[in-house]
Order: structure tokens, then sequence, then C-alpha cells
């Protein structure tokens, strides 16, 4: 008996996935809930298992593809074997004849755009007209799209109620939104306006450059093409985590005006601590023990005390979150992803450490779950466990501002006019100008310096 492979929905708000890797070659044995092949979405990279035990029998879906969810990408030949597949060709056969279904009448037609912006085409033709005229959503019926979506529609100047969703059930898409931006934005709805779908034609605006594009065309090229053929560079491709990475990185530049302050804390007391507790809390509790759950109570307490530093942005509405919903940076082979430790507020000192011990080996594993790379209200980064000496982070969009730690180091200071040996650190705060401004940033800051140099919670 044969059974279907489908690309997973790895998340409420993911509807497609990218497919890095695969794990197993066809006609290889694979037992159930073995991995099988590696998927990239906007939101995590993870191993998909088998759903059953067999021998793998097609690959539909090759490397580097992007398909939707429920897309078959495999069939896995169960223990029945040959007398199961002769019928199995029928259903996978009519699935994809499902897929491109024909194009209903002109008059109640959804918009249809190129899956990949082409800036260099000429101006779309009149045919290209359809986007005003896009169904208008009723008031009742709700506008399905993602948390990213809405931020471009609204940095565009787009109507998402003029925007034809094409993805599953009804929902738009980011690249509907992407074609959108290509053909000029779409009009926002009118009541009563038999004239107005007209008005974008009569003066068309440049189209912006899409969302998704990571450079500039005239930089594309850095190294002339006869020089890489002599063997002096290796291009490589960026990976699908690579891109995404590119993507939220250029939009949280253009987004936030960022603002950065730096303070230096003297941390020689956590370091005597550490030093002296952390092999019976590793036989106590079989975890080690980090510098990091000393930070993240110390910026918790800093959100507590000024809360404006634990936001969002929402057009002009400045959401201030309850819960500190902590974002922590981790360092992986193939790129950087940032789980987050949801309610830290309500973690005792062993919880924190627990909680970013477990989240940072699954990152480094690719068992996280896409619900645990979602919902941060403020984020930390960590440059210094690699030697650095501080970092200027780019803020992890929606939050308002990332703690950067650099390395923990002893130098000279100053203490009580005597120059001592102290075990110093420096902290970088950076902030969206449009929230936080430097008097509340340096409060901020100086919360948390007071709070490691003056450390009284018990460990163990």
């Amino acid at each position: 008996m044969s059974t279907d492979v489908i690309m997973p929905q790895m998340g409420e708000s993911i509807f497609e996935g990218t497919i890095t890797k695969w794990l197993k070659k066809p006609g290889e044995r694979v037992e159930r809930d073995e991995p099988l092949f590696e998927i990239s979405t906007d939101k995590v990279d993870a191993e998909i298992p088998a759903p059953a035990a067999g021998v793998l029998k097609e690959i539909k879906i090759g490397e580097g593809q992007t398909v939707p969810i429920q897309t078959v990408v495999a069939v896995i030949d169960g223990e029945g074997g040959a007398a199961a597949a002769a019928p199995s060709p029928a259903p996978a056969a009519a699935k994809p004849a499902a897929a491109p279904p024909p194009p209903p009448p002109a008059a109640e037609a959804p918009l249809h755009f190129e899956p990949t912006p082409r800036p260099s085409a000429p101006p779309p033709p009149p045919a290209a007209a359809p986007p005003p005229l896009a169904p208008v959503r009723g008031e009742d019926e709700k506008i399905r799209s993602s948390p990213l979506v809405r931020r471009m529609a609204r940095e565009h100047g787009i109507d998402l109620s003029q925007v034809a969703g094409t993805g599953a059930g009804g929902r738009i898409s980011k690249r509907d939104i992407e074609a959108a931006i290509e053909h000029g934005g779409a009009a926002p709805a009118a009541p009563s306006a038999a004239p107005r779908p007209a008005a974008p034609a009569a003066a068309p605006a440049p189209p912006p450059p899409a969302s998704g594009s990571l450079f500039r065309p005239g930089l594309e090229l850095a190294v002339p093409r006869e020089r890489i053929y002599f063997g002096r560079y290796e291009v490589q491709p960026m990976s699908t985590m690579r891109q995404k990475i590119a993507e939220h990185m250029l939009a949280s530049k253009h987004v936030s005006p960022h603002v950065y302050s730096i303070e230096e804390a003297d941390v020689s007391g956590i370091v005597a601590l550490r030093n002296k507790v952390k092999g019976e809390f590793e036989r106590k509790y079989e975890l080690k023990l980090s510098y990091m759950p000393f930070f993240v109570r110390a910026a918790i307490e800093g959100l507590r005390a000024y809360p404006t530093m634990n936001a969002s942005l929402d057009g002009t509405n400045v959401v201030l979150h309850k819960e500190c919903n902590i974002g922590m940076a981790v360092a992986l082979d193939w790129g950087l992803i940032v789980p987050v430790i949801k309610n830290a507020e309500e973690k005792n000192f062993l919880g924190l450490q627990r909680a970013i011990n477990d989240l940072a080996e699954r990152a480094r594993t690719k068992k996280l779950k896409p619900e645990e790379v979602a919902e941060s209200t403020f984020s930390i980064t960590n440059p210094g466990v690699f030697g650095g000496l501080m970092g200027l982070p780019v803020i992890n969009q929606p939050n308002v501002g990332i703690l950067g730690l650099g390395a923990v180091q002893k130098r000279a200071v100053v203490v009580d006019d005597a120059i001592a040996i102290r075990s110093m650190v420096y902290l970088t705060l950076s902030y969206d100008h449009r929230v936080v401004d430097g008097a509340i940033a340096h409060q901020f800051l100086h919360k948390v310096k007071t709070m490691l140099e003056k450390w009284t919670e018990n460990i163990l």
C-alpha cells in the first residue's frame, strides 16, 4: 500500500514550505517517524518525519522547490510492495490535475500575477488593469493574511480588500502582495464608486521595488563572470534561511529608525557566584550553568520597570505587552534563529536556564516548532560568546528593542579612587526611535546594569 507524503502546515500562518534537503533517496528503506526531508519556512527550519514505514518509491518535489501545504512531495511504498503499487498512480495523477483549475469567467476572475516579479519587464499593457477590478470584500468578510503581508501592505499603501488571495481559502500570500506592489498597488475601496477603479490607471505611479528583492540590480555582479571562471572565486547560492534573514533584516532597517546606546556593567559578583556553584548546580539539576539566565532575568526587570521597551508598533498605535516573551538569538552552522522564552517573567532562575538550554539545543537539531519562534516582545543576542567585545544588532521585528551582550572580560577599572581588576561586560541596546527615546533607553540599560551588579537572587 502506498502512502503519500505531504508538505505539512508548520504553523497557523504558514501556507508554504521549501524543501531544502532529502535525507533519503528513492529506493531506500525508511521507518515510520524517521527523518525523511528538511524544510524551510519563513518561521523555522525543521526535519519532517516519514508518515509510514516502507520504501521511498518516488520524490515528486526536488530540493530547493517551494510548494503550498498539503502538496504531495513523495510516495512511500508500504509493506504491501508491488501489489499495491498499481492503483497508486491514479490518485497521484488526480492531485496534480486538480492543482491548476480552469480560469473562471472574466467577470469573476481572481487576480493572477506572475509568481516571480520581473522588475526589468516593460510596463504592463491594458490587460494588466485587473488589479483595481479585484473583487471587493464585503464588510463582514474577513481578510485573511499574515502579519508580514499586512505590514507590507501598510508600507506600500495597499488596500488588502482589493487584493485577491490565491492562497488556501482565499488567503492573501506574500506572493500576491509582491505582485500587487509590482503593479503599482491597489486603490482603496470606495463605498459608492463607479468611476473610482479607473483612477489608478489614469495616473500610474512608478512601481516601488519589490519587498522580496534583496539587492539593487546594479550591484548584483560583485565579481566579473570571466574572473569567476578562472577559479579565483567560489559562488554559492544563498540558502532559504539566509534569504529569509536577509529579507527580515532589510525590512527592519527600512521600517525602524535604529538608535544605539551602550553601558558597561561590573559582573564580578556574578562571575564569582557562577564559579562557586556551577558544579553543584549541574549535579543537582543536570544542567550546565551559563551566564545567559542572569542577563535574561536582568532584562525582564528592566522591561517591568520601563514597559515602553516591551512594546510593538501597529500603525500609529503602541502595543504594550503584559507578558515578557524573550527572543534569544541562537547561532547555527547554517544561519541564525530566534526561539522565544514565553512568559519569561513567570519563571524562576532554574526555569530560565532550563528553557534556554532546551530551546538552544532544539534549534541546533531542527526540532523547534513554529510557535516557538513567534510572538517575542523583546530580544537578546550574545556576540560575546564568540569573543565579541560588543555588537550593534538589528532590531528583531516587531520588537522595538534588542539587547546585545559583549564578552565578559577582566579589565582595569577605577573603584573607590583605586585601580582594580574587575570582570566587565558591555551592554548595547538597539531601539526603535519611533517608540523609544534615549532617556527611556538609558534608564532601561541602567536598570539592567544595576540588577547585574547587585545580584541577590538565589540560584540553587
